[in-house]
């Protein structure tokens, strides 16, 4: 029986390859682990990987998931999983960085400050430019979302950067 997350959804298996001393591709490590309920409970997540630079460091031997990561890493990339409950929300947030989210299980609103909203069903992929923003699930199911973030310049409006606003320091 595989492992549940505090969503009640299966835990995600992580493969990470490398190379050994001959410069041949083998595994380096493989887990199953579930996310963890976020302090303002109202999604999972699970840091899947980091690394501390773009572009990456493939001779970086380190476990990516080590890093202290926050929302996004700073000059950096992360990988995480997160599992939105249903009928929970975000705060309203905005980060430096270019995010792809993909829609793994469920669906999802996505609300921008101007009040405009679309739904982004499973299978839909969301490219988000460091907008101001908020994630919705109005279903009675868990929507399961990978997000990968990369650091990205602030958006410069009339030659002046938006400030982040990212919802950890709102928890």
């Amino acid at each position: 029986m595989p492992q549940l997350s505090d969503s009640g959804l299966p835990a995600v298996q992580r493969v990470v390859t490398g190379h050994d001393r001959a410069g041949r591709a083998v595994f380096i490590s493989e887990d199953v682990t579930p996310p963890k309920m976020n302090p303002l409970g109202d999604a999972a997540f699970l840091l899947l990987w980091t690394t501390q630079t773009v572009p990456a460091d493939n001779n970086d031997e380190s476990d990516g998931r080590s890093r202290d990561a926050g929302l996004t890493l700073n000059q950096g990339s992360v990988i995480r999983i997160v599992d939105m409950l249903p009928g929970k929300q975000s705060p309203m947030h905005r980060t430096n960085s270019i995010d792809y989210g993909i829609v793994l299980q469920g669906q999802i609103e996505l609300e921008l400050d101007d009040g405009a909203v679309r739904t982004v069903r499973e299978g839909g992929v969301i490219i988000q430019r460091g907008t101001n923003h908020l994630w919705r699930n109005a279903t009675d199911k868990v929507c399961r979302i990978a997000f990968i973030l990369i650091e990205a310049p602030a958006y410069l409006h009339d030659g002046e950067p938006l400030a982040e606003d990212k919802p950890e320091g709102k928890h």
